[in-house]
């Protein structure tokens, strides 16, 4: 059978969390599950693969959980199991970038739906497309005309930011990352400084990819397993170069 991957997260406060991390332990190791799972005080962020009776099993008991209800969850497929073993830890940040003070449930940036962003890029307006991304990712696939930062890991991010020009604060600002969750700090990070038209990609990459296939992207899209990188029919694209051993951006 083939191997259904999800990638979900969720901010919400949570508290309890060995215990919330043993639950999800348990029931994932019993469904046969395998993948990544970080929990923080912020929330939940998660990256699993099985067959998919026992993955939609997984999130139905994750959704019954009124803190994760309203989770969305990005679906793709494979020939195998992309991961090697489970995971679940507990972190200080299900995605680092070390700054307390920007808290994406007070202040979030407005979303930019896939299908909008696909318009203004089609009627060529004059936007900052901002890749959030570490700078491999970046080489191996982006949209056209991308700005980069050279990012060795997200937290680098606040810091790399000082040496955008002034004048961006006064243009549209997209920013975009693989799955959406980068952006939920990397945008209001933004506004903090003084930008002053930000958006985040809804859903990231893999959401665009799944609404507007391969418009105005080039090259594959990093994900954070065996399969290395996903192009824009969100199948294995056959890149190894980069191999799939860098470490999450979480």
């Amino acid at each position: 059978m083939p191997v259904l991957n999800i990638a979900a997260y969720r901010f919400v406060p949570l508290d309890r969390l060995p215990e919330l991390g043993d639950e999800i332990r348990t029931r994932c190791k019993s469904l046969g599950l395998k993948g990544t799972v970080l929990i923080a005080a912020e929330g939940i962020n998660l990256f699993l693969a099985g067959a998919e009776p026992e993955i939609e099993s997984c999130l139905d008991a994750l959704r019954a959980d009124q803190r994760f209800g309203a989770m969305e969850v990005k679906r793709s497929w494979s020939a195998t199991q992309p991961f090697k073993r489970l995971l679940v830890r507990i972190k200080r940040e299900i995605v680092s970038m070390r700054r307390p003070e920007i808290d994406p449930l007070k202040a979030p940036a407005p979303r930019l739906a896939p299908q909008e962003l696909k318009l203004w890029l089609d009627e060529g307006r004059d936007i900052v497309l901002l890749d959030t991304r570490n700078q491999f990712e970046v080489e191996l696939g982006s949209f056209e005309n991308t700005l980069a930062l050279d990012l060795k890991s997200f937290s680098e991010f606040p810091r790399a930011t000082q040496a955008l020009a002034d004048a961006l604060k006064d243009r549209p600002v997209v920013t975009f990352c693989t799955g959406g969750i980068r952006c939920e700090k990397a945008a209001p990070w933004l506004i903090s400084q003084g930008f002053r038209d930000v958006y985040q990609l809804d859903g990231g990459i893999l959401n665009y990819f799944e609404h507007c296939g391969g418009a105005h992207f080039r090259g594959a899209c990093f994900v954070f397993d065996q399969r290395v990188a996903l192009d824009p029919e969100l199948r294995a694209s056959g890149n190894a170069q980069h191999g799939a051993t860098a470490p999450r951006p979480a």
